[in-house]
C-alpha cells in the first residue's frame, strides 16, 4: 500500500499524521507508555483537538522489543491478532538522559527521542534499524484510516523472508501483500505468507497482525522497509540480532518451533498423482514396481480420487476402485511402507457429509444466516467452521477413523480460498483476520489429532497453506508448479524465502505439478528433491513413477534415494537443531554463510543442515554454476577435498547422476 507521491508529497485520497514528539512518559515496571502527538504543541491551546498516538513497548524475550501504537483506543482494530505467540513479559531497565529515553533488554536497546519523536534499535552497540522523520504515522484514507511504519536500511542490505515467494530471492524493491492466495508458483501469490522479514544487518520484524499486512520493502522509499495495516493499531516485534540464526531463534521463541518427525518421513514419497485413475491394482503396481527397482519407497500417498469425484470431502473410499481399502492398507503396510491420504477443509454439496454439516450449523456462515457456499473446486462446497467446537471434533471423528483403518497421516490441502465478505464465523472473529489465520486453525486440528492417535515423534502432515506460527504444523510444500527448469528454479526461491520466514521443513513436487516434464527435467528435479529435508512423486495427469519416464530416470531415483540415506545421521541432526532453535534444516547460503558477500545473492543452492552443500542443475546440458566459500569441502562422488583461502565459483558440465554434492570440512 503506498500513501505518498514520489519524496516530498502525500498521494491524493490521504491524510497522513506523522509522529512527532513526545508529550507524557509513563514508566512501568515491564512497560514504557509514550504519548506522541503528530503534530509540534506550543501552548495548551493546540492540545483541544488534533491527532495524538499512544506507542507502548514492552519486552516479551531478551534482545526484542514489541511497539504497539493505536490512535483511538476503543476502535476494533486493537483486539489481539489471531496468532499464537507467547503473552509474557520481561523487566525493562528504562532512563532518561537529556532528550532520550532508553529502554534495555538483554544485550539490545531502544532509544527514543523525545523531541523529534525516533526510535533507534541497537546490539551491543551497532546500530541495527531506525524508525525517524515521521515514519511512524496515522493516515485517514477514503477508504478508511491506516497505520504505517517505515524502518531504515543500512547500505548493502538484504531483506529476506516473508513467506514462501517464487519471485526474486531478495525482497529488495517488491511489494508484498500478505494475503494467502492459491496462486500457483509462478505469479507473486503465494500460499503460505508470512508477515515477518528478516535481514543481513541482523534484524528480524514481525507485524502481529493476522489480516493483511502490505509491505514495501525499499520500493516506495527506497531507504527504508514500510509496512501499514487497516484500522487503528499497528502492533509489531522488533528483533535485534547477533547473526541471522539468532533472529531466526527468537522469532520462533516467538511464534514456535517445528516438533521432531518421524525418521521415515525423510524417506522417499510417492504420489497416485491428482487427476489420474487408479484403484488397488495400479496402486500395488506402483508400490510393488518400486521395490522390485531396488527404490526404498517409504510413504505411499492417495491423492484426491480415493474419494469419489464431486463428493470432496466425504472420507469414503471410492467402493468402485477401492473395494476393501482396509486390506488394501495393510498390504502396503506388510511391504514396510506408510499410508498418505488427501483432505480438504471442503465438504461439497454432494457429499454425504453436507446436510449433517448444514444442519448442525458446522460450516462458515453468510451474513444472512445461510450456509456460505461457492461452486469453485467443487460443486456447492462449503467450509468448516473450526471456530465452532463441534464442528472440529465432528471433521476429526471422521479423520479419527481413517487413522483406525490404517492410514498414518494426511495430506491437508487447500486453506487459502477462504472468503472475506459476506460470511460469519460461529466463534464471532473477523473475516479478515481469519482468511490467513484459518490456514493454522485447520492444519492445528488435524496435526494435533494425529499427534493425539500415533504420539510425539511420528505425528506429521502433508500441508500446502500457512500462516505465521505454521510451522509447528510440518511438513509444507510448495504448491501447484510447473514442469520444467524455469518452475524448477521458482520453486527453490519459494522454499528457501520459506526457511527464511521461521518454517524449518520443506518439499515440493518432484519433476513438476502441472502437465508432464520432459525425462531430463525429471531427473533433475529428482537429484535436487531427493536432497531435500523431504522429498515427493507428485503430479497432476500423470503418474510420476520414474519407469514411466526412462530407464536413466529409475537409476537417479535409487541412486539419490540411498544417498540421502548416508546423509540421514546429519539431516536428523540438523532436525534436532531446528527444533531446539529454529535454524531450518534447508538453510540458504546467506543463513549459514552470512560473512561471505557472495551468499547473500545465492538462490539455486542450499545447504541442507550445517554440512552439506547442494547445487541442483537447472539445465538440459548439464551445465551448472555453483559457489564454494572458503574452507575444506568434500566431493561426495570422487572423496576429493578442496581447500579453498576464499570463496570460488565452479563452471561445470554435470550429468544426472552427479549433481554438486559438497561436504563441509
Amino acid at each position: 500500500m503506498r500513501f505518498t507521491d514520489g519524496a516530498w508529497m502525500v498521494r491524493d485520497g490521504f491524510d497522513m499524521h506523522k509522529a512527532c514528539e513526545i508529550r507524557f512518559i509513563k514508566k512501568e515496571e515491564d512497560k514504557l507508555v509514550l504519548t506522541v502527538p503528530t503534530y509540534k504543541i506550543y501552548g495548551k491551546g493546540m492540545t483541544l483537538g488534533g491527532v495524538f498516538l499512544t506507542i507502548e513497548i514492552t519486552s516479551p524475550i531478551e534482545n526484542v522489543f514489541r511497539v504497539r501504537t493505536y490512535h483511538h483506543k476503543g476502535d476494533k482494530s486493537l483486539e489481539p491478532s489471531y496468532f499464537d505467540i507467547i503473552s509474557s513479559v520481561r523487566p525493562l531497565d528504562i532512563s532518561e538522559e537529556g532528550s532520550t529515553i532508553t529502554a534495555v533488554s538483554g544485550d539490545s536497546s531502544l532509544a527514543i527521542d523525545k523531541e523529534n519523536f525516533s526510535m533507534k534499535l541497537y546490539r551491543g552497540g551497532k546500530l541495527i534499524t531506525a524508525s525517524e522523520g515521521g515514519s511512524l504515522a496515522y493516515i485517514d484514507g477514503s477508504n478508511g484510516s491506516y497505520m504505517r511504519e517505515q524502518l531504515s536500511l543500512r547500505v548493502g542490505e538484504h531483506v529476506y523472508g516473508l513467506g514462501e515467494r517464487f519471485g526474486a530471492f531478495i525482497r529488495n524493491g517488491q511489494s508484498v501483500d500478505i494475503v494467502n492466495k492459491d496462486g500457483g508458483t509462478f505469479s507473486e501469490q503465494s500460499y503460505k505468507n508470512i508477515p515477518f522479514y528478516i535481514t543481513d544487518n541482523d534484524l528480524g520484524v514481525f507485524v502481529n497482525h493476522s489480516e493483511t499486512v502490505s509491505f514495501e520493502v525499499a520500493s516506495e522509499n527506497v531507504s527504508k522497509v514500510q509496512f501499514s495495516v487497516k484500522g487503528e493499531c499497528l502492533d509489531y516485534y522488533l528483533i535485534a540480532g547477533s547473526s541471522m540464526k539468532d533472529v531466526l531463534t527468537s522469532y520462533t521463541a516467538i511464534t514456535g518451533r517445528a516438533p521432531l518427525l518421524p525418521e521415515w518421513s525423510y524417506g522417499l514419497w510417492l504420489s497416485t498423482s491428482f487427476l489420474t485413475d487408479y484403484d488397488e491394482k495400479t496402486v500395488l503396481s506402483f508400490v510393488d514396481g518400486m521395490l522390485e527397482r531396488g527404490i526404498d519407497l517409504k510413504v505411499f500417498h492417495f491423492d484426491c480420487l480415493w474419494m469419489k469425484d464431486s463428493h470432496w470431502c466425504n472420507f469414503i473410499w471410492d467402493e468402485d476402485m477401492f473395494p476393501d481399502a482396509k486390506a488394501l492398507i495393510e498390504k502396503i503396510h506388510q511391504r514396510g511402507i506408510k499410508v498418505c491420504v488427501w483432505i480438504n477443509s471442503y465438504i461439497a454439496q454432494q457429499s454425504e457429509l453436507f446436510d449433517e454439516a448444514d444442519a448442525n450449523g458446522y460450516l462458515i456462515k453468510k451474513t444472512d444466516g445461510s450456509t456460505w457456499q461457492t461452486d469453485m473446486w467443487q460443486p456447492g462446497m462449503g467450509i468448516v467452521d473450526f471456530t465452532n467446537p463441534s464442528a472440529k471434533a465432528w471433521y476429526l471423528s471422521k479423520l479419527k477413523s481413517l487413522l483406525d483403518m490404517g492410514v498414518d497421516c494426511f495430506k491437508t490441502d487447500f486453506g487459502e480460498r477462504i472468503p472475506m465478505e459476506d460470511v460469519v464465523y460461529f466463534g464471532g472473529q473477523d473475516p479478515e483476520r481469519m482468511h490467513n489465520f484459518y490456514t493454522y486453525l485447520y492444519n492445528e486440528a488435524v496435526y494435533s489429532l494425529i499427534l493425539k492417535e500415533k504420539g510425539e515423534g511420528e505425528a506429521i502432515l502433508f500441508a500446502r497453506s500457512a500462516t505465521a506460527g505454521g510451522q509447528k504444523f510440518p511438513v509444507h510444500w510448495g504448491g501447484d508448479c510447473k514442469s520444467d527448469y524455469v518452475s524448477m528454479e521458482q520453486t527453490i526461491r519459494g522454499g528457501l524465502s520459506l526457511m527464511l520466514s521461521g518454517f524449518s521443513y520443506w518439499s515440493h513436487d518432484i519433476g513438476g505439478f502441472e502437465d508432464k516434464s520432459t525425462a531430463d527435467v525429471y531427473k533433475r528435479w529428482a537429484a535436487f528433491g531427493l536432497m531435500s529435508s523431504h522429498s515427493r512423486l507428485h503430479g497432476s495427469t500423470s503418474y510420476r513413477v520414474p519407469w514411466n519416464y526412462d530407464d536413466e530416470a529409475v537409476e537417479v531415483v535409487r541412486f539419490y534415494t540411498e544417498l540421502k540415506k548416508k546423509f540421514l545421521p546429519k539431516i536428523l541432526e540438523a532436525s534436532s537443531v531446528a527444533h531446539e532453535t529454529g535454524v531450518p534444516v534447508m538453510r540458504p547460503m546467506v543463513l549459514e554463510f552470512q560473512e561471505d558477500p557472495v551468499c547473500a545473492f545465492l538462490d539455486r543452492q542450499y545447504m541442507l543442515g550445517s554440512d552439506i552443500l547442494v547445487a541442483p542443475v537447472f539445465d538440459e546440458t548439464g551445465y551448472v554454476e555453483y559457489y564454494l566459500p572458503a574452507g575444506t569441502w568434500k566431493d561426495v562422488y570422487t572423496d576429493e577435498t578442496i581447500t579453498l583461502s576464499s570463496g570460488k565459483v565452479f563452471k561445470e558440465t554435470r550429468d544426472h547422476l552427479h549433481m554438486p554434492i559438497f561436504v563441509r570440512g
